[in-house]
């Protein structure tokens, strides 16, 4: 056998070992657990043959407390390119079967080179997290591997598309990587994060509570709000990253795929034409409408369990990929709060970052009232949604269906916020507030001479508020200033969308010269 041969064969046989990770025990412990593998989860989200991986052979520098007879080439992350639907992502996939995938300089090493690679290249980087945390015994070193990490996240934030996966473990420090990232999902059931684990907690404050309960995923989808989305599977969690790539573009200079539509764009839909009730404060589904304008009724949601009185997520309008904001008054009345305001204001501003439009169905009437929203600064939360849509630069249409009050009418993208094409059904509402509210302040003492007089309040009210309702509470006021572009008919909702993306295409706007704005936090 030549030495070239001999070499060879030498070098086939490390990959092997690479791939196995941290050994067939280690791979049949992950997967009684009901997870996959690091190379097995890459090769479920990306096109068949596709992955160019880096760094197989690396090795971590630690010697301390006998680490140095725990080596796996590798050092437990697998990281590299690949294309995903033709399209080129890099990634990297931390490997719990090496050392629990807790963090090391050189694992960290890897992970960085990836995520350098994405910038340059202006492609998606694609993290999933199933790590214990930083390797204790590197000390500093890991610590320091972390803040590499988080500095790129920073540095890509707004340049090209992160998305985290979680699938299982990501605790104290490796939360803020994730944290930082346009998009995380979480795999039910067998992920978790938190800043400290449930020992701490019982240690510090006394409480007990485990770690499902602490920082599962359904925890971080509905109460906390950092997790976007949740899947029951692996294989849920990849179809997922594989459909909220579509929508989204490679990097904040090119605009996302766009799709042959066969759905015209001058389809009229005559539900909407009565799909509001006559009663101003009876509800109804905002879902409806998004499905009756947009493509084929496909709208793909992003924090679906969260403050689900604002909807947020994305969709096509003639193949053109478009973020969709809409109040949802099947959900406390479609009030804007705190966690509402924060979740629209994310997801406009990632909107804006890459050049997809806006387009924003309004029915508000109003922010949530009470101490629980103030102490918890109410007034900061719904300025970062004002500050979001009056920062944004891509094109912005705003529908407003219905009730349009007061400061949630101001931070629901008005013209005043430099939208581009607003928007109104003949039943909108847009006024300073509700016709009982202006009543009761503009005809406080001519209801109380009425009553002294004997006469009946209720009706003269009424009365008042039906006159304040066709003088105020109307599109055409608005209309009057120029505030409200056009009053439409709700079943040509679709084609003046589609229409107007269309007007919108070759949109020029900056901001003023600054390094960057102080958004209130």
């Amino acid at each position: 056998m030549s030495k070239q041969v001999e070499k060879i064969k030498q070098l086939i046989a490390k990959r092997e070992e690479a791939r196995l990770g941290g050994g067939e025990k280690a791979i049949d412990k992950q997967h009684e657990r009901g997870k996959y593998t690091a190379r097995e989860r890459i090769d479920m989200l990306v096109d068949e043959g596709s992955f160019e991986e880096y760094d197989m052979f690396k090795l971590h520098r630690c010697h301390n407390f006998g680490m140095e007879k725990k080596q796996y080439l590798g050092d437990g992350v697998v990281a590299g390119s690949a294309t995903i639907d033709g399209r080129l992502v890099y990634l990297y996939a931390q490997d719990f079967t090496v050392n629990g995938g807790s963090l090391s300089e050189t694992m960290a090493q890897k992970i960085c080179k990836v995520m350098d690679m994405a910038m340059k290249m202006g492609a998606p980087v694609i993290g999933m997290n199933d790590s214990g945390g930083a390797r204790i015994q590197e000390g500093i070193s890991a610590l320091a591997g972390f803040g590499e990490i988080f500095e790129r996240n920073i540095l890509a934030s707004g340049v090209i598309p992160q998305i985290s996966s979680i699938m299982g473990p990501c605790a104290g420090g490796a939360v803020y990587s994730p944290a930082l990232t346009d998009f995380t999902i979480m795999t039910e059931g067998t992920s978790y994060m938190f800043l400290t684990g449930p020992k701490v907690v019982k240690t510090v404050t006394g409480e007990e509570i485990d770690a499902e309960h602490l920082g599962g995923a359904s925890v971080h989808a509905s109460k906390s709000g950092v997790t976007h989305f949740t899947a029951k599977t692996e294989e849920e969690c990849m179809e997922l990253i594989k459909t909220l790539l579509s929508y989204i573009p490679s990097n904040n200079t090119e605009t996302a795929p766009r799709i042959a539509c066969d759905d015209p764009i001058d389809r009229k839909e005559d539900l909407l034409n009565e799909i509001l009730p006559d009663d101003p404060n009876k509800a109804y589904d905002m879902y409806k409408v998004i499905g009756a304008v947009v493509d084929n009724g496909e709208f793909f949601e992003v924090q679906p369990k969260f403050a689900k009185n604002i909807i947020t997520g994305f969709a096509r309008f003639n193949g053109q990929s478009v973020g969709i904001v809409a109040n949802q008054p099947a959900a406390y009345a479609g009030v804007l709060d705190v966690n509402a305001s924060r979740k629209g204001a994310r997801f406009v501003r990632f909107c804006d970052a890459f050049n997809i439009p806006i387009v924003s169905l309004v029915d508000v009437p109003g922010f949530l009232p009470g101490t629980g929203q103030e102490y918890n600064a109410v007034i900061l939360h719904g300025a970062q949604l004002l500050y979001a849509y009056g920062e944004a630069t891509v094109p912005k249409i705003t529908i407003n269906l219905r009730k349009s009050y007061g400061g949630s009418h101001i931070v629901m993208g008005c013209k005043q916020l430099r939208s581009d094409l607003n928007f109104a059904w003949p039943t909108a509402e847009i006024a300073v507030m509700g016709a009982g509210g202006a009543v009761a302040i503009l005809c406080g003492k001519e209801a109380k001479k009425v009553k002294e007089e004997g006469g009946d309040v209720k009706a003269f009210l009424a009365e008042k508020e039906d006159d304040y309702t066709e003088t105020f509470a109307n599109p055409y006021q608005a209309a009057q200033f120029g505030y409200i572009d056009d009053v439409i008919e709700p079943r040509n909702t679709r084609f003046r969308i589609c229409r107007g993306l269309a007007q919108l295409a070759t949109k020029r706007e900056g901001l003023p010269a600054k390094k960057h704005g102080c958004m209130p936090m």
